[in-house]
């Protein structure tokens, strides 16, 4: 329970849950306080989900693969290791967490979230950023896929963002969406105001078939692009995305090559407007600069995305196109993201291929 020393003492943005020495803000912190006690403005949630984020999984499952095999017990363990060492799922080496779906069991008195104890919740902050205890060992995960089944609590601040999970939807799908409902909602963004200038811009989605991919590629068409164009990395995503009819143009190149990135987005129509950029693989922003036409747009989703590759990759290929970092945050994102689920027959169908 609260004291009159924690209403003193706590800060929306988490401060007040950091151990390091020195002041940082939750996501930068080594480790924070995982007390289940509240501070006034706080909310603890029953976790039952986990989602990691792609970056994060894929480099695990890097390292815990030998001779084609992944050795799923191994990543379960150093998952446990990074939450019980750092009070928080934060990926050492990329820096990444995810988002969890629990249920709200207690409620601050001055919490601001607007959630209520019993809320069925999507966290739409970081792991990185969220104290977090887990109390069974996630016994009930392989440690082969991003999503993990869990039991344990977290822990959110003030200006922390949470949705309740709409009824109609598979817990495990609106998980899904919500760990990458920034992305469409920042690229509807971009081409809404390339259309209020008076021009309907060529959108180009490198890693098209994705989660976040899927999802920018519907948000450019309804922005209003007059080109869609999804780059993937081989042929069996290039058929999935042509199923899903989603982008005007499937292109395949590996995006880790810069000339063979452009060149395909050449041949599907470009150069690009806008790029958006939602591979989890790093060494992809030479050839996304290249994709992309002067005066353009590059949108990096990517956690594993260099920015310092990018910004002295831009200067010195000379390439005059603005660059921004999509930070998982834009107004009404989540909402918009599961209005363009429920919209677009196309999108579900790749989220549910992936469940």
């Amino acid at each position: 329970m609260t004291t009159d020393t924690d209403i003193r003492t706590s800060d929306p943005t988490g401060l007040h849950r950091v151990l390091d020495e020195r002041t940082v803000l939750p996501q930068a912190a080594q480790r924070l306080d995982t007390r289940r006690e509240l501070w006034s403005d706080e909310v603890r949630v029953r976790v039952e989900r986990l989602n990691l984020d792609a970056a994060s999984f894929r480099q695990l499952e890097r390292v815990h693969t030998h001779d084609g095999v992944t050795d799923g017990d191994a990543v379960r363990a150093e998952v446990l290791d990074i939450v019980a060492t750092r009070g928080k799922m934060q990926n050492p080496e990329t820096g990444s967490g995810g988002m969890l779906v629990g249920t709200v069991e207690e409620v601050g008195p001055e919490s601001p979230l607007g959630l209520s104890v019993g809320d069925r919740v999507a966290t739409l902050v970081s792991l990185t950023l969220t104290p977090l205890v887990i109390e069974d060992g996630l016994a009930r995960w392989d440690g082969r896929s991003e999503q993990v089944p869990c039991d344990g609590y977290a822990v959110l601040f003030g200006r922390s963002i949470a949705a309740v999970i709409p009824d109609d939807l598979d817990p495990a799908l609106s998980l899904s969406v919500m760990d990458v409902c920034g992305a469409p909602a920042l690229t509807a963004r971009v081409v809404e105001e390339h259309v209020a200038r008076g021009a309907r811009p060529t959108v180009a989605v490198i890693g098209g078939a994705g989660k976040s991919g899927s999802l920018s590629l519907a948000a450019a068409r309804a922005a209003g692009a007059e080109r869609t164009i999804g780059v993937v990395p081989h042929q069996g995503e290039h058929d999935l995305l042509t199923a899903a009819g989603l982008a005007d143009r499937v292109a395949v190149a590996d995006a880790r090559d810069p000339v063979a990135l452009r060149d395909a987005v050449t041949a599907a129509g470009g150069p690009a407007d806008v790029t958006v950029v939602c591979v989890d693989v790093p060494g992809c922003e030479g050839g996304a600069i290249l994709a992309t036409a002067d005066g353009g747009t590059v949108v990096f989703f990517s956690m594993a995305t260099s920015f310092s590759a990018a910004a002295l990759g831009a200067e010195g290929l000379a390439a005059d196109v603005r660059m921004l970092v999509g930070n998982g945050y834009v107004p009404g994102h989540a909402a918009y993201a599961m209005e363009l689920l429920r919209s677009d027959a196309g999108v579900r169908a790749l989220f549910e291929r992936r469940l």
